[in-house]
């Protein structure tokens, strides 16, 4: 079992040593990510309010939010996570660049920063050692609400840098993914740079430039990292558990449309490695149907999805 391993390597082995990082310079840049990336979106939140109260919203903005949104999570579920942390399915080099650009624009990390915190996530899931479990911050109300608050923000502010050689190194031999991870600052700046000109050219102001920096780029990067972020929180908390998986991950049906099938975290723990996380007919995975599309298409091919018989076996009776 994964828990026992998971319980032995964090007490004081040799081994322990392995999943995290100590350093102090490391866990200054991490601060100060945590805090740009979580505070320079709230305060655009804030801008956006106002303008919506004073002056309304118009189609243009609503248009960069929604589709610079839909890039975002295509590179975080379909590229960041079913792709380069679980190799549900394969894909050639244009299509990997696509998604680790679009994934990186969404600034939740570089791309092996993510996928070495997922995959530790998964070893140690509600365990010590899992970088945001809700589960491991005492009994009680108070207990409950410290650890919804460390899921879904405070471990960005504690955690220990994960160790890619260990939980990322099929990346880190990836020169063209490793290049792609060293340039995160300049995709981030990118994401920004898009909605911004396509809103000046669409109203030829730079009212339409602010607009569009704005909507396409702050509230787009705040609301896809909060949606992220209840995975880690609300999907370990609320919802439902069909399949005996040994950690507390949940479905939650509210969540499954804007985390693009990411919701449907009990039956992604319950076969990390399946493309598909809407097990069910009316389950709704916006990623997976990104991945039959490809599929089609040619560019997407070994596809994990778990039979039937397995899908039988785990549930709860």
């Amino acid at each position: 079992m994964q828990s026992d391993s998971g319980r032995g390597l964090l007490q004081g082995s040799s081994k322990s040593q392995k999943i995290k990082i100590e350093n102090e310079y490391l866990k200054t840049i991490g601060l100060l990510h945590a805090l740009a990336i979580l505070l320079i979106p709230f305060l655009g939140l804030v801008v956006a309010i106002a303008q919506v109260w004073f002056f309304g919203i118009g189609t243009m903005e609503v248009g960069l939010l929604v589709s610079m949104y839909a890039l975002n999570y295509v590179g975080i579920t379909v590229g960041f996570h079913r792709q380069f942390s679980h190799c549900s399915f394969q894909t050639n080099t244009a299509v990997r660049v696509i998604l680790a650009i679009l994934g990186s624009m969404a600034a939740q990390g570089s791309v092996i920063y993510w996928v070495a915190n997922h995959r530790r996530h998964h070893q140690y899931s509600d365990l010590p050692g899992d970088p945001h479990s809700p589960h491991l911050h005492g009994d009680g109300l108070g207990g409950h609400f410290q650890g919804l608050w460390h899921a879904q923000i405070g471990w960005m502010f504690a955690h220990e840098f994960t160790n890619p050689l260990l939980f990322a190194k099929h990346l880190l031999r990836d020169p063209i993914i490793s290049r792609i991870n060293r340039m995160y600052l300049w995709w981030i700046f990118l994401g920004l740079a898009v909605p911004a000109v396509l809103g000046g050219l669409l109203t030829w102001n730079w009212s339409g430039v602010l607009s569009g920096f704005l909507w396409g780029g702050l509230i787009r990067i705040f609301l896809a990292g909060q949606f992220t972020f209840f995975i880690n929180s609300i999907t370990h908390l609320y919802g439902t558990r069909p399949f005996n998986t040994r950690e507390q991950s949940t479905n939650n049906v509210w969540l499954a449309i804007p985390t693009y099938g990411e919701a449907w975290h009990n039956n992604h723990h319950a076969f990390p490695n399946s493309a598909k996380f809407g097990l069910q007919w009316w389950q709704i995975d916006l990623g997976y149907w990104v991945i039959r599309a490809l599929e089609v298409f040619g560019l997407a091919w070994d596809v994990k999805v778990p039979t039937t018989r397995m899908i039988e076996a785990k549930k709860l009776v």
